[in-house]
């Protein structure tokens, strides 16, 4: 299933300035009550309403778009992590992971587009 979507998003493009094909990760989300940080990495305060993302190198502000199960949200990088050890790429914040349905499943693999 996920080879036949990231096929289908190779060959139809992005409109919104794709930097990168199409990649599957492995993912999770926080910011469901656990201790976190106060603030992310960048410094701003985090919030788990707005859609970003923690990512261990991409640059803070690149855009990716976040695919799961046919439904998909624009995310922002503005955190590290999540920690090598976990074997997971990114962590979505909650209101990320609920407009993709990531929620009840707390870490998938899914499909993620790096944009301008």
């Amino acid at each position: 299933m996920l080879v036949a979507a990231m096929l289908f998003f190779a060959a139809t493009g992005h409109a919104g300035g794709l930097v990168s094909p199409p990649q599957v990760v492995h993912a999770s989300w926080y910011g469901g009550g656990e201790k976190l940080n106060a603030k992310t990495s960048t410094g701003e305060r985090f919030n788990p309403s707005d859609r970003t993302c923690a990512h261990r190198t991409l640059p803070f502000g690149t855009r990716i778009e976040v695919s799961y199960h046919g439904r998909s949200t624009i995310v922002r990088v503005n955190d590290r992590g999540p920690a090598a050890w976990t074997g997971r790429a990114l962590d979505l914040s909650r209101a990320a992971a609920n407009d993709i349905g990531l929620i009840a499943a707390g870490s998938a693999d899914i499909i993620i587009r790096i944009l301008k």
